[in-house]
C-alpha cells in the first residue's frame, strides 16, 4: 500500500503529546465552518468521534466547542504547504493556525533544516488524490451483504484491520457513504478525508531516515495537522 503519512494518523496521535492540541484545533474549525451542533455538522460529529477514539476526556472536547465560538477562535484558518524533501519526494502539509506568518515560517525552517524545500502551492498538490478514510467496528450480519450495500453509497474498498474494518471512498462519495453508515447504526471509530500519492517515489533504508526525520519535524509543529508523502511504503 502506498506510503502516507496521514494513513497512520490515528495511531500516531495517539502516541503523540500533542494529539489533543491537534484534536482541539480540529474540532474548533468544524465548529467555525459549520456550527457547533454535531447533529448538523458532519465534520465537528467526525472529530468528536475520533476524540473519543483517542480518550480525550470529554470537558476537553465540549471547552474545545466552547473556544470555537469565542472571538479568540474566530481567525483560525486551514493552510496548506507544498514542498519536496530529500532525494525527490513530494511533501504536502495541512496546517490549522491563527497566525498564518508563524506557519509559513516554522514550515520553511523544518524543510531548510532536513534537507527539503518549500515550493509554491500547486507544485506537488497534483501529486495526490483525495479520499475518504472510514475505521467502523465489524458490521454486523453478513459482510458480503454489507460491502455491497455499502458500494451503492460510494464504498470503494474495504480492508479488515486489528482496529475494525478500514472503508474507502472517492472524494465526491464521503458525505454519502458517511449517512449511509449513520442510518444503519453502524459504529464509526474516525472518519477523514486523506490525501494518496498517485506516484511514489522508492528510497533505500537510509535515505528513508532522512525523510522520517522531515517528517516528524513537521508533524511535531503545533499548527501542522497531516503531513502526506510520496516515499514508497516498504510494504509496496
Amino acid at each position: 500500500m502506498f506510503e502516507v503519512r496521514k494513513a497512520a494518523m490515528f495511531a500516531r496521535w495517539a502516541k503523540n503529546s500533542k494529539a489533543f492540541s491537534k484534536l482541539g484545533k480540529e474540532i474548533a474549525i468544524a465548529v467555525k465552518l459549520g456550527g457547533s451542533d454535531p447533529d448538523n455538522n458532519p465534520r465537528l460529529r467526525n472529530a468528536i468521534k475520533t476524540a473519543r477514539s483517542l480518550n480525550m476526556p470529554k470537558d476537553n472536547i465540549q471547552s474545545s466547542i466552547n473556544r470555537a465560538t469565542a472571538k479568540d477562535a474566530s481567525d483560525l484558518q486551514e493552510l496548506t504547504y507544498e514542498g519536496y524533501g530529500p532525494h525527490g519526494v513530494a511533501i504536502f502539509v495541512e496546517t490549522t493556525t491563527d497566525n498564518p506568518t508563524r506557519t509559513v515560517a516554522n514550515v520553511r525552517s523544518c524543510f531548510s533544516k532536513n534537507g527539503g524545500s518549500l515550493a509554491q502551492s500547486g507544485a506537488v498538490d497534483f501529486m495526490f488524490t483525495r479520499r475518504g478514510v472510514f475505521t467502523i467496528e465489524k458490521p454486523s450480519g453478513d459482510l458480503d451483504d454489507f460491502e455491497l450495500e455499502m458500494i451503492d453509497h460510494g464504498l470503494e474498498d474495504m480492508f479488515e484491520t486489528e482496529d475494525g474494518f478500514l472503508l474507502y471512498s472517492s472524494f465526491s462519495d464521503f458525505g454519502t457513504l458517511q449517512k449511509a453508515l449513520e442510518a444503519k447504526n453502524i459504529t464509526v471509530k474516525n472518519a477523514a478525508l486523506q490525501r494518496f500519492p498517485t506516484t511514489t517515489v522508492e528510497v533505500t533504508a537510509e535515505q528513508r531516515a532522512e525523510l522520517d526525520k522531515l517528517l516528524a519535524a513537521l508533524d511535531e509543529d503545533d499548527d501542522v495537522q497531516y503531513v502526506y508523502s510520496t516515499m514508497q511504503s516498504l510494504d509496496d
